[in-house]
């Protein structure tokens, strides 16, 4: 006999992917309940652009009556783009309530080391990244067409300070 899934780990609407991603907006891993499902994120994004410095030593060369030019490349600061993801609208609020904590001037209570999760059709964790001192920059939803097919669009982006892969 196969145990059917408790609605509350897997939505219904999710079993047809071959991945999906959950959000935990505690990170630690130690809370299993995910807090919300997506099935798209762009974004995920961190660049180190390079300091380029231009040097004249004193070494002469060739027929140059100055001195030599030397450049030299250096990491700079790491930053980190900003995170989208989207879903299927659903009856949770819990999106709009958090966006709306920071909105409200809550900002510094509502950051949140977030755990984004990949994973696979079974509902195993392939992998996880925790996103630093995370809060919600932008809210969105699609326009609404009532004679459409389309099914409503609920996008957030998600500003942080740090991301790491942990998993």
């Amino acid at each position: 006999m196969v145990q059917a899934k408790s609605t509350s780990q897997v939505p219904e609407i999710l079993t047809a992917c071959r991945f999906y991603l959950g959000l935990t907006l505690d990170g630690d891993g130690s809370k299993k309940d995910i807090d919300c499902h997506f099935l798209e994120c762009r974004g995920f994004q961190q660049t180190q652009a390079p300091i380029e410095i231009c040097e004249v030593t004193a070494n002469q060369w060739g027929q140059a009556k100055k001195g030599q030019t030397v450049r030299t490349k250096l990491p700079a600061n790491v930053k980190y783009g900003n995170l989208t993801l989207r879903r299927g609208m659903t009856s949770s609020q819990e999106l709009w309530d958090w966006f709306s904590s920071v909105k409200e001037g809550n900002w510094k209570k509502q950051r949140r080391l977030a755990a984004l999760s990949i994973y696979n059709q079974a509902s195993q964790e392939i992998s996880r990244f925790e996103l630093a001192g995370a809060w919600p920059s932008s809210y969105k939803i699609t326009d609404v067409n009532a004679r459409s097919t389309e099914i409503e669009i609920e996008e957030l982006e998600i500003t942080f300070e740090e991301f790491k892969r942990v998993k």
